[in-house]
Parts: structure tokens; sequence; C-alpha cells
């Protein structure tokens, strides 16, 4: 059947759509951007046809959700950060027969979900982002999975994500990536900060916790990362909950999985958060 290809951990700042124009930033996200390409690069070579997006900008208050619409298009601006990304353009193709498995699948195993084809859902920013970046030819089509789960528990989203995965591989013909995209800690700049922080986390003590984290991924010690997640989200203010990650680490084994991460864009700071893109291999499931 179907088979998941590439996994990765990846970041959406902002400033990376406000990088490319003229002014004081212009260039800054350079690496953020050329890592985004990088992964497009790996998808194409493994012959990717659609991305699932665990979008920590998606807010829901109950179940899990996927918009899963026949195409999105439209113009973006952030209501978050209005002066970061305004008037973005975008049209990416949908698909809608994953998402309803994805969703199906869920339920059976009990996992409350719902696919939603038949909506004016627009895509969020945490999606629009990296696909300005990997797929402005529409090469791809686009999942969204809501990934700020207000009043979820993460072995809930884990087990969600390995819902996605088992989908992908038993009732869809064809080959997919998923992203986690969101940062690691997530402590913006106190307002009127902003711009000192625009290239800096917002604490030493939640850097040195970040840095951690990228050994304990490189080492592929994710037993140990599985265990600290939920306090690592508590302490380190995680973007969504961090559920864009327990999804992700769901569909790739949980606990179980042990390979090493490799990073695309070394750690960074921005506006006060920390961010990487890194792809997590994709690896047989375990039991």
């Amino acid at each position: 059947m179907g088979k998941l290809a590439l996994a990765a951990k990846i970041t959406h700042v902002p400033s990376m759509y406000l990088s490319e124009f003229e002014g004081t930033h212009k260039g800054c996200r350079d690496a953020a951007i050329n890592g985004h390409r990088e992964i497009d690069r790996r998808c194409r070579a493994l012959g990717v046809d659609t991305i699932v997006v665990f979008d920590v900008h998606w807010l829901v208050n109950s179940e899990y959700h996927i918009n899963c619409a026949p195409a999105f298009s439209g113009t973006y601006t952030s209501n978050e950060l209005p002066h970061f990304i305004k008037n973005m353009d975008y049209a990416y193709p949908g698909n809608p027969g994953l998402g309803h498995s994805i969703a199906d699948l869920a339920n059976e195993m009990g996992v409350k979900s719902r696919a939603h084809s038949d909506t004016s859902l627009g895509l969020e920013y945490g999606t629009l982002v990296p696909m300005r970046y990997m797929n402005r030819d529409q090469h791809y089509k686009v999942v969204g999975v809501s990934g700020w789960c207000m009043w979820h528990d993460l072995l809930e989203s884990a087990r969600f994500g390995l819902a996605v995965r088992k989908a992908i591989e038993q009732r869809y013909d064809g080959t997919v990536a998923i992203f986690a995209s969101g940062s690691l800690s997530h402590r913006f700049a106190s307002n009127g900060t902003a711009p000192e922080f625009m290239h800096k986390v917002w604490d030493p003590f939640l850097e040195q916790v970040d840095l951690r984290v990228v050994e304990l991924w490189q080492r592929g010690d994710w037993k140990t990362f599985c265990g600290m997640l939920p306090l690592y989200n508590e302490k380190c203010w995680g973007e969504g909950g961090m559920h864009d990650t327990a999804m992700l680490l769901g569909a790739l084994g949980w606990d179980r999985y042990t390979a090493p991460a490799e990073v695309i864009t070394p750690y960074f700071g921005s506006s006060g958060t920390g961010q990487i893109n890194a792809v997590f291999p994709v690896t047989p499931l375990v039991g």
C-alpha cells in the first residue's frame, strides 16, 4: 500500500517570509529557508506526493481535526503577527481521500477525529510558510492537521500520529511526508523587546534545555525525550503544547523509536523562541 517516506520537525517562523523583502531583515532567515528547500529536494527524490502538516497554529478545543479540502487558495495575513506576514498569496492541491482515511482509522483506534473536506477552512501559517519554500509549483498535495490541542493529552496525540502512519501504509496508494511544524522552546519576546530578541532565545535556561534536547535527538535517545516531553513542554512554553512533536513521534514509534535525527538547519533563536529543521529517519515500527 502506501509509504511514509520522510518525517521532519520544521520551523515556520514568520521572519522567513519577512526576510524575502528589502529592509533590515532581508536574508536573515536564509539558513531556515535553505533547510526547507533541502527537505523538499529529499521529498521529491523519494517520490512524495502528499505532505501532512501537524500545524501548531490551528487551535482546537475538542477532538483531532484534519483539513483535507480538495484545494486551498487565498491571500493570507497573520492575525498574530500582521507586520511579519501580510498579503501572502498561496494555492495548493489537497487530498480528501487521505484525510478521511486518517480520521477513519484514528476513530477505529479510539482517538476521536474528524476530517473536513467540504469546508471553507483555510490553512494556517504553520503550513503556509513551509509550503511557500517547498511547494510553490504545487508539486505536493497538502493535508493540514490541528496541532494546537488545548485540552488533549500528549500520549493521545502520539496515538493519533500512529493512526496517521497506519492510514498511510494500510489505506493509501501513494508516498507521504509528515512534518511537525513548530518550535522547541516557545517563550516569545515580551512586548517592546522583540527587536533585541530577533535572533535570540528568551532565556539561557530555555536555550540550554533546547540544546540538550537536540543532543538527545541526535543520539536517538527517544526514550528519554518522550519521558521528559510533558515537563519540557510545561517549563519551556512548548508551542501548541508540543502536540505536533508527539504526533510525529507517535508515527515513528514513540519511545521505541531509536533512529538518530539529522539536523538540517542548526538550532537558532527567533523572537525569543528556539527553532530547528531536523529530519527524523523513518524506520519500521517496533511491536
